[in-house]
């Protein structure tokens, strides 16, 4: 099955690399698309980090750079589940801010923006795909179980041993007292 992750995840990457290499060379491309995310979602940032850049050109570097990375990490096979989950959180703005099919009233355009919208869920559900992906290893919810398991077998076998060793200092008290001067 490796080979097949391998080539899955260099296809998965590709849009990626090629999108975000675009961006962070030439962000002017993408900022009048980029416009409508980018001024609902500069100020929050201004709010939240300010000393992070929030004009739409700094931006849209910033998120083309974060797919860029995001595609190097994915393709190579490193740091995999968290570059696709950031993969999947940087295509959504792309997706609502690139293709508005909603707003277009030229058929011929609402169709190509529809095709692209439904290309990039797609890709969506590629990458959470990839990011629940533990590559054949037994994932953190079946390791969190097996824990919890082996806690509490380790606590039965804990108060067992606890019982057991009650039950033999009662009878040790029990045949001392019997014993002459025993109380």
């Amino acid at each position: 099955m490796r080979p097949v992750r391998t080539a899955a995840r260099a296809l998965l990457s590709g849009i990626f690399l090629v999108s975000g290499a675009r961006a962070v060379a030439n962000p002017a491309a993408y900022v009048d698309r980029a416009k409508p995310v980018t001024d609902q979602v500069g100020p929050m940032l201004g709010r939240a980090a300010p000393r992070v850049p929030t004009d739409p050109e700094s931006l849209v570097r910033m998120h083309g750079a974060s797919q860029l990375v995001g595609g190097m990490l994915l393709a190579t096979g490193h740091c995999t589940r968290p570059a696709a989950a950031v993969l999947a959180a940087s295509l959504v703005p792309t997706t609502i801010a690139g293709h508005p099919f909603w707003s277009t009233s030229d058929p011929a355009e609402r169709q190509l923006h529809q095709v692209h919208f439904l290309k990039n869920l797609g890709l969506l559900g590629g990458l959470l795909l990839a990011a629940a992906d533990t590559r054949g290893r037994p994932g953190l919810r079946w390791r969190t179980g097996r824990a919890v398991r082996q806690s509490r077998r380790s606590v039965r076998r804990a108060m067992h041993s606890a019982r057991r060793d009650a039950r033999i200092a009662v009878r040790s008290a029990a045949v001392a007292r019997r014993l002459p001067g025993g109380r």
